[in-house]
Parts: structure tokens; sequence; C-alpha cells
């Protein structure tokens, strides 16, 4: 029999007894994924409770708008995942900005992610965590817009730039919030049975 019809046999071979032997280990145990999510996001713990303070939004326009933002962070699913939904305020405390994300850790890659909805927009994007912090990035066309996050006592700070190759960072949000107390927030309130 010629070797060029064998390889393909073997190789398929190798790959149906990789693929069999996984399946007969098993899916991988829950527990032990809920604990490593727990684990990964206890770190975001830093970040739980209420907040509120100042920020700059530089619109689209180049011109700047003032907003008081609050902030809301807390654990769901038993620490598995957080959630955080902000709201930016207008002097006669219309909320002109509105966002819910949810972040989570995959034990399988090692890699966290955030969930973001905000102002009609949806998406998943890459999120590197800090014991002080957080730092995310958005793609836009060439250019990226990089959020960076640092809490630290009581205080969080967050700075957007829109990051583009060749040129230096342009600064489109700045907010920073003092911690307003804790908040049970989203867990509290559940249908009992």
């Amino acid at each position: 029999m010629n070797d060029s019809y064998r390889r393909p046999v073997s190789v398929a071979g190798i790959v149906l007894l990789a693929s069999m032997s996984s399946l007969a280990a098993g899916p991988p145990d829950a527990q032990e994924l809920l604990d490593a999510q727990r684990k990964a996001l206890a770190v975001m713990a830093v970040c739980d409770g209420a907040w509120r303070g100042e920020a700059t939004v530089v619109q689209s326009n180049g011109e700047s708008l003032k907003l008081t933002q609050t902030e809301r962070v807390g654990p769901f699913l038993d620490g598995t995942v957080r959630v955080i939904e902000g709201r930016g305020h207008l002097g006669d405390g219309s909320v002109a900005f509105n966002a819910f994300a949810v972040i989570s850790f995959e034990p399988q890659t090692g890699k966290y992610s955030m969930r973001s909805y905000a102002q009609g927009h949806a998406g998943d994007f890459p999120i590197e965590l800090r014991p002080d912090g957080f730092t995310w990035s958005i793609p836009a066309g060439p250019a990226v817009i990089r959020y960076t996050s640092t809490v630290k006592d009581d205080t969080w700070r967050e700075v957007g730039e829109r990051l583009v190759p060749g040129q230096p960072p342009r600064r489109l949000f700045e907010m920073t919030l003092r911690r307003v107390g804790p908040t049970d927030w989203p867990a509290a309130g559940a249908v009992r049975p």
C-alpha cells in the first residue's frame, strides 16, 4: 500500500483516539470550575459597593461634558461573576449615560472577559485584572479605546484613552469616584421559593 494513503489515516486515527480519550475523561467537574471562577474574581472585591463622583467625557464634537458618575458593583452567582452598572447624570439629575457589564473568568483558557452593554451597543472585551484595578479595551478601526481603572483607599479612578499607532494617546474619559457605601446589589431581592 502507498505511504501517502497511510499518513492521513494514521493522523485521523490519532485525532479520533485523542477525542475519545478526552470524552472518556468526562466534562470538567462543575465544582472545580466554580471554585476557579470564584477565586479568580475575588480580586474584584476591591470594587464592590456603591460609588459616586465626577466624570468628564469628550464628546464627538470635541466638547467636554461634565457628569456626576455613579457605579455599583457586586458579586453574583455565588461570586463566580462580577456585575457593574454605571450611570452618568447631568446637572438636572437625568441619566445621560447608562452601562452594564458582566465580568467573568474562563478556567480552561485562564482569561477574563467583560460583556458590556451601553448606548445601544454590546460587546465582549478582554479584561486584565490587577490587585488595584483593571484594564479593558475596545477595538475601534485602526484605533483602540483603552480604559484603565485603579481602585485604592476607597477611590476609583478611571481614564479612557484613544490609542492610534504613531500618535500620542488622546483622553476621552476620566472619572474619580469615592465609595459611598456597601451594596447588596445584585444578589439582593432574589425570588424566594
